[in-house]
């Protein structure tokens, strides 16, 4: 099929002023301050002189004029079959004595510090290169197989092709139900499928939480260190001074500790199966502290469930929404099991506040594309989902045992040591207090190796460290990569003993 001529708008050309006539000069001037100051581009294709006379009221013949003028001074060029366009030739030239390109305001305009903190979020989120040691990377062994192809075009294709209408906040009904019976037999969540509400992800439903749960002068509880996204949020919610950074030792969320710094909070934010970043679960007394003193003053519990999938060892804690579904508001997501792209995540909700939740979700979105919710629950239901986190589990495993191997044997324990843990898609390197983390993760970005910076997730840029993903990666990548970190770290550590233990 031939590729039809596409004509770039030219919306500057309604600056013509007619009262001052000449408007065949007018027009000359314009299309050439237009190409000096790059709003044309060399090779960009102009409308034809019969369709921008018609749209500008004026005769061809003005229009002609302009083109041919433009044409002789090397601007334009005309082809046969092919119209008239910027020259391709065209190299930057000044402007002529008496005529300037359009205006442009010098300096950049104020911006209100919450547009500052975003910038600093959007910095932080960036998305890594797909290599090692990016997290919730599904390739090789770890990617969904082509059973997820099959299941999406056959769920697809029993509905129409272009779905029109808005569609149920909440969500599809059919994954609803799927999610509410998959969380009750795998992770001991109480719930119907009327109490489940399906987000773009787990940093959506902190998001609903957030904006639902907390007014303005209400203290919370994070975990400190914590998931960035959290604190993120409310940061620029202007509640930085409210965040209450409750400290986590080997058995979670110190709760002890929370309720001596803010008694009266009226949220805490839990990663309660696989802390997020050090990787340690909360004990069942802290859980039972946790749900006694929400219980006590009238508050929530936010459980984000992150990882909870991924237990290497023995069997993992039930859900904390388990213990208390009256106060716990329970987050999951199928992005880092399944693929990131996929964004559906969900929230489970206690009843009386699924309606809240709905609208909140409805001024941020509307509702979540359907498509991909019809295949996805169709994947639950008919075991696909069970099998493929049973195959990742065992991947992760191996990826984690040599990992840990080939950092122990590359990398001397005075430089950097694992943190200890037992599930997960992730390790956390510890690094000797001598080195930058942050510094270290941007030199090995440059050399092709995907990492984060722990420090950057305490209150007041805490221990150093790196989170490193296990993913899919082969044994060949991960040695190479071990050995690239190996070679900063030691660059960093400047041959300063530094040895620590993690407890």
């Amino acid at each position: 099929m031939p590729r039809r001529r596409q004509a770039v708008e030219l919306p500057f050309v309604g600056t013509l002023d007619r009262a001052q006539g000449q408007l065949g000069r007018q027009l000359t001037v314009v299309l050439r301050a237009a190409i000096r100051a790059g709003e044309l581009k060399p090779g960009d294709a102009l409308p034809s002189t019969r369709h921008l006379a018609s749209s500008l009221g004026i005769s061809r013949g003005l229009v002609t004029d302009a083109f041919e003028q433009l044409i002789a001074e090397g601007f334009l060029e005309a082809q046969a079959g092919s119209g008239t366009r910027v020259s391709t030739t065209l190299s930057s030239v000044a402007p002529t004595a008496g005529e300037t390109a359009p205006r442009r305001v010098k300096g950049k305009p104020t911006l209100p510090p919450r547009a500052a903190a975003f910038a600093e979020v959007a910095r932080q989120f960036s998305p890594l290169p797909s290599v090692p040691f990016a997290v919730s990377v599904p390739v090789g062994p770890t990617a969904p197989d082509d059973t997820w192809r099959r299941v999406g075009n056959r769920t697809r294709g029993l509905r129409a092709a272009a779905p029109s209408g808005y569609d149920d906040p909440q969500g599809v009904a059919v994954l609803r139900a799927a999610i509410a019976d998959y969380v009750r037999k795998s992770r001991s969540v109480h719930c119907s499928p009327a109490q489940v509400i399906i987000t773009a992800g787990t940093q959506q439903g902190l998001y609903l939480a957030c904006q639902v749960l907390l007014e303005p002068t209400d203290r919370v509880w994070v975990e400190e260190p914590a998931y960035r996204g959290i604190t993120g949020i409310l940061e620029a919610m202007g509640a930085r001074e409210r965040m209450v950074r409750v400290p986590v030792d080997e058995a979670g969320m110190d709760v002890d500790a929370g309720v001596r710094m803010a008694d009266d909070a009226r949220a805490a934010f839990v990663t309660p199966s696989h802390q997020y970043p050090l990787g340690m679960p909360l004990s069942m007394a802290r859980r039972t502290a946790l749900v006694a003193w929400a219980r006590r003053h009238d508050a929530w519990i936010v459980e984000d469930d992150y990882d909870s999938e991924l237990r290497y060892v023995g069997h993992p804690f039930p859900s904390l929404q388990g213990l208390a579904p009256d106060r716990v508001i329970y987050l999951g997501t199928f992005s880092k099991i399944l693929f990131p792209s996929l964004r559906l995540g969900y929230v489970i909700v206690p009843e009386h506040l699924v309606a809240s939740f709905c609208g909140a979700r409805s001024l941020m979105d509307r509702h979540p594309p359907s498509a991909d919710q019809h295949a996805l629950a169709a994947f639950i239901a008919e075991g696909h989902l069970d099998r493929h986190i049973r195959r990742v589990r065992l991947v992760y495993a191996d990826r984690r045992a040599y990992l840990i191997d080939i950092i122990a044997r590359l990398i001397p324990p005075e430089h950097a040591w694992v943190q200890p843990g037992d599930q997960g898609m992730h390790l956390v390197l510890w690094l000797a207090d001598t080195v930058r983390d942050e510094t270290v993760a941007a030199r090995a970005l440059e050399q092709g190796v995907s990492v984060r910076a722990v420090s950057p997730m305490y209150a007041d840029h805490g221990r150093p460290g790196l989170i490193l993903g296990l993913g899919g990666y082969s044994n060949e990548q991960m040695e190479r990569a071990v050995k690239t970190l190996a070679a900063i770290v030691a660059e960093q550590a400047g041959g300063k003993a530094a040895r620590r233990r993690a407890h």
